[in-house]
């Protein structure tokens, strides 16, 4: 690592550890410039990732609080619902044969099917 790798490490080590002392919010990305970030060639410091951001000036970076964050990557969709019917068994008005009451022994009071 060269010596100004390692003072780019140093300066942004420096500003994750200063969010994330002074936020309630973790640090969630790092952004640079896309021709820094080409130069030093890092995917991710700290296990954040790194975003090349046009909007930044060469020479300077962003540390990006998951405060601002919420929402960005949340997918919105629509939620389809249907209307569900609750539906309890009855019991049969007349004996299955003749003589025979519900509840007796041979008829169920509450069958689950009506045939």
């Amino acid at each position: 690592m060269s010596s100004a790798e390692s003072k780019n490490l140093e300066a942004i080590s420096k500003a994750i550890d200063h969010h994330n002392a002074t936020c309630p919010f973790p640090a969630a990305e790092v952004r640079m410039n896309p021709f820094e970030v080409e130069r030093l060639g890092w995917e991710e410091i700290r296990g954040l990732p790194i975003v090349p951001d046009p909007n930044i000036g060469t020479g300077r970076f962003h540390i990006v609080c998951s405060r601002d964050m919420e929402g960005d990557e949340l997918e919105e969709v629509e939620a389809i619902a249907e209307e569900l019917v609750t539906v309890t068994p009855g019991k049969r008005d007349t004996p299955a044969e003749p003589g025979q009451e519900p509840g007796e022994p041979g008829i169920p009071d509450n069958p689950g099917r009506w045939n």
